[in-house]
């Protein structure tokens, strides 16, 4: 991992997942989440304010990220949640099938390599009824907005960890299997469009599955 990746960039992105108008979004999405959950590329452990002390018992919190992990040590003491790191990416989950509640995913799918594998990772290890919530950006379904991101996202990746913003989120978790339930698409006030048009919802992981 280069300096930039460890030292740099996590400050980076922590600021721009943590604006207002996200920060809402977020409060309107983590408190769904319940029992034992896995909250994959956790980063600096910005949705821990947001989780039902009620209703979560542990949060898995995957983050490859030695820098993501480090900045999240003042948000873990402030927070009354059990956590337990798993230092793999998205594409190694190391828990046993069928054991999670819950799989939370905010502005991550974005930037896992092999997004497929990564979510088939997750439907293996949640249980049959268990629900998939997700706040990430991506393709927007205008033309215009949409063709820049195909343009950009080239260049965009390459100083933004991965991020891809031309990723249809909503395709990549049916064609992983789950069955969505909720969804809703919406661009970030004052955002800029490319990067801000949202996917919010939540999906379940069948019980044949």
């Amino acid at each position: 991992m280069s300096f930039y990746e460890d030292r740099i960039l996590p400050h980076i992105i922590d600021k721009a997942c943590s604006m207002g108008q996200v920060m809402k979004l977020r409060s309107q999405v983590v408190p769904h989440a319940r029992g034992t959950v896995l909250e994959v590329g956790m980063g600096s452990a910005i949705n821990l304010e947001f989780y039902d002390t009620d209703k979560v018992d542990l949060v898995y919190g995957l983050e490859p990220s030695e820098g993501m992990r480090r900045k999240a040590q003042p948000n873990l003491q402030r927070s009354n949640i059990k956590v337990e790191w798993l230092d793999l990416p998205g594409e190694k989950i190391p828990l046993e099938d069928n054991t999670i509640d819950t799989v939370l995913l905010t502005f991550t799918l974005c930037t896992i390599p092999d997004w497929h594998a990564a979510l088939q990772q997750m439907k293996r290890v949640l249980k049959p009824g268990g629900e998939l919530i997700f706040l990430e950006h991506g393709e927007s379904d205008h033309h215009g907005v949409k063709k820049w991101q195909h343009r950009i996202t080239p260049a965009w990746k390459k100083v933004a960890g991965g991020c891809h913003l031309n990723r249809h989120i909503a395709d990549l978790i049916r064609e992983a299997g789950f069955e969505i339930r909720e969804l809703e698409n919406l661009y970030i006030p004052s955002a800029p469009k490319i990067a801000g048009y949202i996917y919010k919802g939540r999906a379940v992981k069948p019980a044949e599955a």
